[in-house]
């Protein structure tokens, strides 16, 4: 009998692998005072168009599962409005704080920031890599009422990946 359950969990990652190409697995790191989520993932696309992707804020619902809506624009010092599948009630007022086309962009409040990542492999394959760090003194008091990014991280990262590469191909 173990033999069997074996030899099905082999056989369902094997059909897992081959279907998607790619298993992208976020990590969460915590502290007393802070709490840092990133996730990776390589893509088959050009940087722009990950970078056009990232900063067309009224886009991102129609290809992102885990933002509801963005409101504003993604430029170095503006404001922006997030609504996440996350915490459905809160809206998010977040400021552009960084801003490098096709390689970084921050944003963030005074409880931490978002940080996206562009990085050219060759051969036409990016990595894109998001980290959030938050926290701070108070941490500790809400920490707990936060929940975990892991799985909508991994979410963000697929939803990007399958319209890059599905952009990609169509050129």
């Amino acid at each position: 009998m173990k033999r069997l359950i074996t030899f099905f969990t082999t056989l369902t990652i094997m059909t897992t692998t081959a279907t998607q190409a790619q298993t992208v697995k976020a990590s969460t790191v915590k502290t007393t005072f802070h709490r840092e989520t990133s996730v990776s993932i390589e893509i088959k696309s050009d940087s722009t168009i990950v970078w056009a992707l990232l900063t067309k804020a009224s886009d991102y619902p129609r290809w992102n599962s885990t933002i509801t809506s963005i409101e504003g624009n993604i430029v170095l010092g503006e404001k922006i409005k997030l609504k996440s599948t996350l915490d459905t009630k809160r809206t998010f007022k977040l400021k552009i704080k960084e801003f490098e086309p096709e390689k970084k962009l921050v944003w963030g409040d005074g409880q931490g920031n978002r940080i996206y990542t562009i990085t050219k492999n060759g051969n036409g394959i990016v990595t894109f890599r998001m980290t959030e760090k938050i926290g701070g003194l108070m941490f500790p008091m809400y920490a707990k009422m936060i929940p975990s990014f892991d799985q909508t991280f991994e979410q963000f990262a697929n939803d990007l990946k399958k319209e890059a590469e599905t952009i990609m191909n169509t050129k």
